[in-house]
């Protein structure tokens, strides 16, 4: 008896041109990418990659091309003096680096907490419906609009002991018994910091914040109205869980920006330690001590923490999106 053999199934046509048409796309789209590949790997690959080597090596600004490799002696050394003592020298023993780093990491965490809090409050108040609302949306990106050395020196004035505005108006109303030298005193420098910050960035949060509002439908929120949800509920159970792959963008951006924040406290509080961070610590080793390799160093270390942080907060995400589809 003949047993019949079946053939392979044959591709349609139509599914065949769209495969080759979505091949074409994509070999398009790496061309397109390429020339922006280039000038990325010119532009921050190599500077990356000479930092990193400085690092190894015992470069000033008087010899780079002259300097000898040392390995990680500028990362973890150790001396043993007459007296038989050992001392151990380099970055990860360093106070001021660790001082640094944490500064740097509070900054972040203050910073971009009460950045996310209040966008969302901002975002959420942006798409409601009300009369000038188109408005209230402009006016509210001006701090963000505005450079950050401008609103630096801007504050750096209003925060002055003698004649800024904050004192003035806090004797006044009765607020402050004395002024206070918001960016002087070690125990206020960083809270005004983070104020000017909070102030400038908010806008950021809240509009990347209000593109995530505006895609989610309308139809959810009438429904859960109908079945007599407390709209403090449709915010946690319908609001929240919606937005946040915008949030999460968000917050990612800003806390990129946190922790290699640099301007905003080399023009407001240059010479405090209670605020200088990572960025600042590294121009100063660089530039001003002429100790390139020792800043190539912290500049290297700086790379990793935020390398290490942000692969970490969106493995972090990931978790938590794979476990709520479950």
């Amino acid at each position: 008896m003949a047993t019949d053999t079946l053939a392979p199934p044959m591709a349609l046509p139509g599914v065949r041109i769209k495969s080759e048409l979505m091949q074409q796309r994509a070999r398009a789209a790496r061309w397109f990418l390429l020339p922006m590949l280039i000038a990325l790997a010119v532009v921050a690959g190599w500077p990356l990659l000479r930092s990193i080597y400085f690092s190894f090596t015992d470069a000033s600004l008087n010899n780079l091309y002259g300097a000898e490799w040392v390995g990680f002696n500028n990362y973890l050394r150790w001396t043993t003096l007459d007296s038989g003592k050992t001392v151990y020298r380099g970055l990860l023993v360093d106070p001021k680096w660790w001082g640094a780093v944490g500064n740097t990491l509070r900054f972040a965490a203050y910073s971009v907490t009460f950045e996310a809090i209040f966008g969302m409050i901002v975002a959420l108040v942006l798409n409601a419906e009300f009369k000038g609302r188109g408005i209230v949306r402009a006016a509210i990106l001006i701090p963000w609009a505005i450079p950050t050395i401008v609103s630096a020196k801007m504050w750096s004035w209003m925060l002055n002991d003698q004649f800024g505005i904050l004192n003035d108006l806090g004797m006044k109303l009765g607020l402050l018994s004395q002024k206070v030298a918001w960016t002087a005193n070690a125990d206020t420098a960083m809270t005004a910091v983070l104020i000017v910050d909070i102030w400038k960035t908010t806008p950021f949060m809240a509009l990347l914040i209000l593109a995530g509002l505006q895609m989610i439908p309308k139809d959810i929120y009438e429904a859960a109205e109908i079945d007599g949800v407390h709209p403090v509920k449709q915010f946690f159970r319908i609001t929240l869980p919606l937005v946040r792959p915008a949030l999460m963008v968000a917050i990612i951006f800003r806390l990129l920006d946190a922790l290699r924040i640099f301007d905003l406290i080399y023009v407001l509080t240059p010479n405090s330690d209670a605020t200088k961070t990572m960025s600042v610590l590294a121009r100063e080793n660089l530039f001003d001590f002429d100790k390139f390799a020792y800043g190539s160093a912290m500049s290297t270390m700086l790379f990793l923490i935020i390398a290490v942080l942000t692969i970490l907060y969106i493995w972090l995400g990931k978790v938590r999106f794979d476990g709520g589809d479950r």
